[in-house]
């Protein structure tokens, strides 16, 4: 056995002595090569797909990477809202429970990006290595058939003078076989090399559109998400300057005649509420407009200004407008300036024909 691996080993040396010798000739112009300009145009193409592919590969790992450190994060600061949002203030369930479902929704998240975009990924940028090691050996295979064939042609040269048939029909055999070997492998890929190359569109359309989706529907619903938390923090801020000596979790609807009487801690309570809720319990004469908040550019004729329901309100009279979280309303003129009530808006559903009285502090100026 140990007779046998030093014959082989000889052998190798010997081969990697020729390939050696033959490739220095070639560099020194002394003997040519074989020239195939299409492989060359398919092996450049090859190597831009392969470096394009390793680079997404890695900013693609390097963003999964963040994602899942802001994952962390967001739980963090999720887990520190939940703590400092007391249990007696308004809306401390609703609060819990969109908290859980911004964390579920950043765990989806993240391995949906890992199972459908990186996996897949990894999966095409897997061909490389083997496709590269291919080549390799089709570029030896080339050096071997370019030496056999440098041989032989030495070869030839001298047996025109001494006749030595034999060693011409040894050197033609072993030309024969090199030149089969290299064939073979360049012809294979001059198949697979453009088969691989064509591809990547494919590849990329499926995988791009996977990782846009997936971001999509991510941000669309943590939106959704932030929104209703806005809308909880809005009624507490609400409920805070209504008076209500104990933050209760359900909200009863304002009385329709007149303003709270706040007390005088109340009263410097609502000094630090946003100044969004601070000018908002007012008359419907013109003078919300005050509020530094309200946009007035571009409004309909008739339109004082714009505003936001954080609240849900259901009409409990006629002449009332019921609205959910989130619903537009233009805020416009009483038709009898002397129906004016204090801590009531006149407005107008945006997208409807709705019209009717509406509790100021259940919206906020846009």
């Amino acid at each position: 056995m140990s007779e046998n691996k030093g014959i082989m080993l000889a052998k190798s040396v010997q081969k990697h002595a020729g390939r050696a010798k033959e490739k220095i000739l070639q560099n020194l112009g002394k003997v040519d090569r074989t020239a195939d300009e299409i492989f060359d145009d398919h092996l450049n193409n090859f190597n831009r797909q392969q470096a394009s592919a390793n680079r997404l590969q890695k900013e693609f790992n390097n963003y999964i990477r963040c994602v899942r450190a802001a994952q962390t994060a967001s739980k963090s600061l999720m887990d520190a809202v939940c703590e400092i949002y007391e249990p007696q203030w308004s809306g401390y369930d609703a609060l819990q429970a969109q908290t859980g479902a911004s964390e579920s929704l950043w765990a989806d998240f993240a391995h949906k990006l890992g199972d459908q975009v990186l996996i897949p990924l990894n999966t095409y940028t897997g061909q490389f290595p083997e496709m590269k090691k291919k080549v390799e050996k089709r570029n030896r295979k080339l050096i071997d058939y370019d030496g056999q064939r440098h041989s032989f042609q030495n070869l030839q040269a001298n047996a025109n003078k001494r006749k030595d048939d034999v060693k011409l029909t040894k050197g033609r055999e072993q030309l024969e076989e090199a030149r089969r070997t290299y064939e073979i492998l360049n012809t294979e890929l001059h198949d697979e090399l453009p088969a691989l190359y064509d591809s990547r569109i494919l590849f990329l359309v499926t995988n791009l559109q996977t990782l846009f989706a997936t971001e999509q529907v991510f941000h669309n619903e943590t939106a959704k998400i932030y929104s209703e938390l806005e809308a909880i923090v809005d009624k507490l801020a609400t409920e805070s300057q209504r008076g209500s000596n104990t933050l209760r979790k359900q909200t009863s609807n304002p009385i329709k005649t007149s303003s709270p009487v706040q007390s005088p801690v109340n009263k410097l309570n609502n000094a630090n509420i946003n100044s969004n809720y601070q000018n908002q319990i007012t008359t419907n004469g013109g003078s919300s407009l005050a509020n530094s908040h309200a946009n007035t550019a571009d409004l309909p004729a008739g339109v004082l200004y714009r505003v936001k329901a954080t609240y849900g309100y259901v009409k409990e009279d006629v002449d009332e407008l019921s609205f959910e979280i989130g619903d537009l309303i233009r805020v416009i003129e009483y038709d009898d300036p002397e129906d004016q009530e204090e801590g009531w808006l006149m407005g107008q559903k945006e997208g409807t024909n709705e019209k009717g009285l509406f509790p100021a502090n259940f919206t906020r100026p846009i």
